[in-house]
C-alpha cells in the first residue's frame, strides 16, 4: 500500500508484550522489512526473558516498570503516537497470535476508504481462527451478539485486540475519555469499541487470522483469567449502557 503524501501521514504499529518470551521474538521477526508503517513496542513490565528477545531488534521499546495492564499499555502508545505526530495507530499483541503481514488490511480501510476505526475479525469471510480454545469459541460470538443488540452494528468479533484507529478519537472527542484509571486493564478495549459504535464513527471489520497454533513450548496461550478478567472485559458494556460511567 502506498501512502506517500497522504494527509494522514505515515501510520504507527504498536506491538504490546507481556511475558511473551520467544513468541515476542517470533512476532517481531515477522514484521515486514519493506513496510508503509513505523513500529514501536511496549513491554508491560515483563518478568521473563521477553526484554532480551525484544533487544534483538532495532525497534524502539517503551517499558513499564511493572505490569500495569493492557489498557495502560495501549494508552501509553496512544500518547506516544500523538506526541510524535502520528495520526493513525495500529495495535496488535506480541504473543504470536496476530500476523504483522496483515497490518495493511486494516490500514487500507482508513487510508483508502476513510474509516475512523477498523476492527480485525477472525470470524468474517477470509478471516481464520487457528486452534481457538473452546471457551473463546463460545464467548467470541456471544460478546459480538451483545454489541449487535446494544449498538446495531453487525459485529462479528469485538474481542480481537488487532485494531487500527485515528489517534484524534482519543484527544478531540469530549465524549471519549480513555484516561480514566478504571480502563487500565481489559476494560479499555471494550470501552473504546462501545463508544465509537454508539457515537457514530465510521467503523469497519476486516478479516484477519488469529492463531493459537504458534505458541512456544511452555508458554501460556492467554493471560486472561476465566472469571476475573472476563468481568473486566464485559463490565464497560454494563456501566456505559446503564449510564454508570462516561
Amino acid at each position: 500500500m502506498v501512502i506517500d503524501d497522504h494527509p494522514l501521514g505515515r501510520p504507527l504499529l504498536a506491538i504490546v508484550c507481556y511475558n511473551n518470551g520467544r513468541n515476542a521474538r517470533d512476532t517481531l521477526a515477522r514484521v515486514p522489512e519493506e513496510r508503509c508503517f513505523d513500529v514501536i513496542v511496549n513491554d508491560d513490565g515483563s518478568t521473563d526473558d521477553t526484554p532480551a528477545y525484544l533487544a534483538e531488534f532495532g525497534f524502539r521499546v517503551l517499558r513499564n516498570e511493572s505490569n500495569a495492564g493492557i489498557g495502560f499499555a495501549i494508552k501509553k502508545v496512544i500518547r506516544y503516537a500523538h506526541d510524535n505526530g502520528y495520526r493513525v495507530l495500529v495495535v496488535m499483541a506480541g504473543n504470536g497470535k496476530d500476523d504483522p503481514w496483515q497490518v495493511e488490511r486494516l490500514l487500507r480501510s482508513i487510508y483508502e476508504e476513510g474509516y475512523d476505526y477498523v476492527q480485525g475479525s477472525r470470524r468474517l469471510l477470509g478471516g481464520k481462527a487457528e486452534n481457538l480454545p473452546l471457551f473463546r469459541r463460545i464467548m467470541v460470538p456471544i460478546h459480538a451478539l451483545t454489541f449487535r443488540l446494544l449498538t446495531g452494528f453487525p459485529c462479528t468479533d469485538a474481542l480481537n485486540g488487532f485494531r487500527a484507529y485515528k489517534v484524534s478519537i482519543f484527544f478531540e472527542d469530549p465524549h471519549i475519555n480513555v484516561w480514566q484509571d478504571w480502563l487500565d486493564r481489559y476494560e479499555f478495549e471494550t470501552y473504546v469499541h462501545f463508544k465509537v459504535l454508539k457515537l457514530g464513527y465510521k467503523v469497519k471489520e476486516v478479516p484477519v487470522t488469529k492463531s493459537y497454533a504458534q505458541f512456544s513450548s511452555g508458554m501460556k496461550r492467554s493471560h486472561i483469567r476465566p472469571i476475573v478478567d472476563w468481568w473486566s472485559i464485559m463490565r464497560p458494556i454494563l456501566y456505559l449502557w446503564l449510564g454508570l460511567r462516561k
